[in-house]
């Protein structure tokens, strides 16, 4: 199945630097992938000439006279940036052009573009971020990971069942198991809205795993984790910070004195599988679930090798159905009259 991807080719801090490498690099992996390249014609033709290639039936090149820039208000993004590589690349999807966009910019205006161009999909209310993580059999999908700061409920319950069809068109799982993330595992613990978000979900058609806590994201105990925006947010960023920490800790260790370098030296394969195994350049991209369109949200400071990912988990969730499958689910839950539907549109 031929998918084509929208990207935007000025976002994120490095820009055409890595964006149209690393496009150039699955266009060689994945024969069955078309690129749409939107930015500043001369900077991306500049690029292309660069590394070798030039546009074909393809690869094309959209032009977009305006960038929206990593500081920027999503306000000011949405309201002054009309032209933007990042609003025509979502645009292309809208319009049935390109199957999903990929963009490194700026989050807050990358969401708020993409809410207002593509709204939402019928039974949701708010979009969430779904990401990935390590785990020690795997991979953990998890979400709300910093849109949705306050949410009901029914937004968790949303979440849930975005979550768990995505992880069920990506991974191949029939039924995934999904955890709800709290203080304890115990069904007193929690705040009243993780309380009642637990009932729904019992009450749900989903694999409802129960209670989950932080260290259960990387022991893989559930397939899929769902919080809330500011909980997911804050386990995220600690979660990194740790890791910058660990990281640097060791190589402080490794280069005392000598001794240590010269293990350093020998334990070097060792220290390689590791970074490897935990390199979050693997996991690289953001889902942006519950829109009428695919998006994915790269890291700003990505690498080509990153960036690369994230066109690739675009381009699974528009061939595996996620949309189509996420509005039967949704369908589904609210046939049963104990699952309330809040959603407006």
């Amino acid at each position: 199945m031929d998918i084509t991807v929208a990207v935007d080719a000025m976002g994120g801090d490095h820009g055409p630097r890595v964006t149209i490498p690393a496009t150039l690099a699955l266009l060689k992996q994945d024969s069955n992938i078309k690129v749409i390249l939107v930015g500043l014609s001369d900077l991306i033709e500049a690029e292309l000439r660069a590394n070798k290639a030039q546009t074909n039936s393809r690869i094309r090149i959209h032009h977009a006279s305006e960038v929206v820039m990593m500081d920027e208000s999503p306000q000011g993004a949405l309201k002054n940036k009309k032209d933007s590589s990042m609003r025509i690349a979502i645009n292309l999807v809208k319009d049935g052009e390109a199957d999903a966009c990929v963009s490194a910019g700026n989050t807050g205006a990358l969401m708020a573009t993409a809410r207002f161009v593509l709204k939402t999909l019928p039974g949701i209310d708010r979009p969430a971020i779904a990401g990935v993580l390590p785990s020690k059999i795997g991979m953990t999908h998890m979400l709300d990971l910093g849109a949705n700061a306050d949410c009901t409920p029914e937004h968790l319950l949303q979440f849930a069942i975005m979550g768990s069809v995505l992880v069920s068109c990506v991974r191949n799982k029939k039924k995934p198991t999904v955890g709800l993330l709290n203080i304890g595992s115990e069904d007193i613990k929690g705040n009243e809205v993780v309380k009642q978000t637990a009932e729904l979900l019992k009450k749900s058609n989903l694999n409802f795993y129960g209670n989950v806590e932080g260290d259960d994201i990387y022991k893989g105990t559930t397939d899929l984790v769902v919080c809330d925006g500011f909980v997911g947010n804050v386990a995220l960023k600690t979660s990194e910070g740790l890791a910058n920490l660990m990281g640097g800790f060791l190589k402080e260790e490794f280069k005392k004195n000598i001794i240590t370098k010269l293990m350093a030296l020998i334990s070097k394969p060792v220290l390689l599988a590791f970074r490897k195994r935990l390199d979050p350049r693997c996991y690289n991209g953001a889902s942006f679930l519950g829109l009428r369109g695919v998006v994915v949200k790269s890291h700003g400071g990505a690498d080509v090798f990153a960036f690369r990912h994230a066109i690739i988990k675009a381009v699974e969730e528009a061939r595996s159905g996620v949309l189509v499958h996420i509005s039967e689910q949704l369908a589904l839950e609210y046939a049963k009259s104990e699952v309330p539907n809040s959603a407006t549109n």
